[in-house]
C-alpha cells in the first residue's frame, strides 16, 4: 500500500502595499487637470511663451549666441505650441510643459556657467 507523506510548509504572508511612483502621480495628477484644460492651455503658451522662451532667448544670447542652443530653445517651445493646438489631453501637455521647462532651465544654467568660466 501506497501513502503520500504530507509536508507542512509555512506560507509567509507581507501586508505589502505598492505605492505609486513619482511620476506615475504626476501623470494621473495631469489626468485629473482636464476639468481646467483650457486655463492650462493659456497658461501654457503664456507663460512658456512670454516668460521662459525670452529668458532662455536672452540667456542665449548673453552667452555669446552659440547656435547649439538654439534648436533645443526653439524645439521646447514648438513642443509645448503643438501639443496644445493638437488639443492633446492634459495627460500630455502638462508633462510635455515640464519637460520643455526643464529643458530651457538647463540652457540658463549652462549659459550662466559659461559666462561665469568667462
Amino acid at each position: 500500500m501506497f501513502f503520500m507523506n504530507t509536508t507542512y510548509q509555512h506560507q509567509g504572508i507581507a501586508n505589502t502595499t505598492q505605492h505609486p511612483g513619482l511620476w506615475s502621480r504626476f501623470i494621473n495628477w495631469s489626468a485629473s487637470q482636464e476639468k481646467n484644460r483650457f486655463g492650462w492651455i493659456a497658461g501654457i503658451l503664456v507663460g512658456h511663451g512670454c516668460v521662459a522662451t525670452i529668458l532662455t532667448m536672452l540667456a542665449i544670447q548673453m552667452n555669446g549666441n552659440h547656435f547649439i542652443f538654439w534648436p533645443f530653445a526653439i524645439a521646447a517651445m514648438g513642443a509645448c505650441v503643438i501639443t496644445n493646438l493638437a488639443a492633446m489631453p492634459t495627460k500630455v501637455t502638462i508633462p510635455v510643459f515640464a519637460v520643455s521647462l526643464l529643458i530651457d532651465l538647463a540652457i540658463i544654467v549652462i549659459c550662466i556657467i559659461g559666462v561665469a568660466m568667462k
